[in-house]
């Protein structure tokens, strides 16, 4: 299955690069691989598999071929302090949560324009309900069972739904899209399956059954928004990084540790739709691949 994502910035069709692709194609598209995925989509596999991220010894030789394989600019990104150019960082999750570098991104200075709050591949509806599905076979964008919890179960129902999805390869710090103040945040616990396209098309419940971080916001411009982290296979960890329940658009909220993630922003009715270049290629069934801050909302 090849991943077909348009990126808005080039204005042109590529095709996704899947690291441990056969591993996922296995895994997802086979009798015995969907079998074993039920037991590697526990929790222990992917702590295991973060620590041996987090060992110099363990990982740090696999650093320099990951970037030359996904040709990351590491221009853009800072080095971790004490390491230089030929060995940037002392652990591949060191590397895998870099940050840029001052002034790399920007968020939008017009108040009624959302900022990216990841760097990835973005879906968008401007309104949705359990009766939506993604462009891929199944039902399971219910805003209810994403949320997860009584007290704001039918808050974002009908509501605006933004979609970002991280590959290994990507960014893996999540930003606030907007200024605003925290509400609410609990987790919910869950498996770790892949969110890879792949996987998604043969268990189309990976949304409503992944462990999740959910945080309430009251935005400035957008009015609430429900922001919903989504674990993966091989994500040791979701790390809040927020310490102030008042925050400023574009602040770092957190990062995940290895793997692929995701996050999920849903909205109240009415208050916000996605950029209309990613209505137009979700309804066409193709991911819009964005930088971080760049306009991914408009209210």
């Amino acid at each position: 299955m090849e991943i077909k994502v348009f990126n808005r910035e080039k204005d042109c069709f590529q095709l996704e690069k899947v690291y441990g692709e056969k591993a996922i194609k296995w895994l997802y598209g086979t009798t015995p691989g969907l079998m074993i995925s039920k037991f590697l989509s526990g929790p222990n596999l992917s702590k295991i598999y973060g620590a041996v991220q987090n060992s110099s010894l363990l990982s740090q030789h696999k650093i320099n071929k990951f970037i030359k394989d996904f040709d990351i600019q590491m221009c853009e990104f800072q080095l971790e302090e004490g390491c230089s150019k030929d060995q940037p960082f002392s652990s591949f999750n060191n590397f895998f949560v870099r940050k840029f570098k001052e002034g790399e991104r920007s968020f939008p200075e017009d108040s009624s324009e959302m900022g990216a709050f990841a760097e990835g591949r973005y879906l968008g509806y401007k309104s949705v309900g359990p009766h939506v599905k993604l462009p891929v076979k199944g039902k399971f964008l219910d805003p209810e069972k994403i949320v997860s919890n009584e007290k704001w179960s039918k808050e974002f129902l009908d509501g605006p739904l933004l979609i970002g999805r991280l590959c290994p390869s990507d960014y893996h710090r999540f930003h606030f899209p907007d200024e605003g103040e925290v509400l609410d945040f609990y987790k919910v616990h869950g498996a770790l399956d892949s969110v890879n396209p792949v996987a998604l098309k043969k268990k189309n419940d990976i949304f409503l059954k992944n462990e999740r971080h959910v945080t309430i916001l009251e935005t400035k411009n957008f009015g609430r928004i429900a922001y919903v982290e989504v674990g993966a296979m091989m994500v040791g960890k979701i790390v809040q990084t927020y310490e102030k329940t008042n925050f400023m658009r574009g602040q770092e909220k957190g990062y995940f540790l290895f793997g692929g993630s995701t996050v999920i922003v849903l909205g109240q009715k009415g208050a916000w739709e996605p950029s209309q270049d990613i209505q137009k290629w979700t309804s066409k069934g193709l991911e819009v691949f964005l930088k971080l801050g760049s306009s991914v909302g408009k209210s």
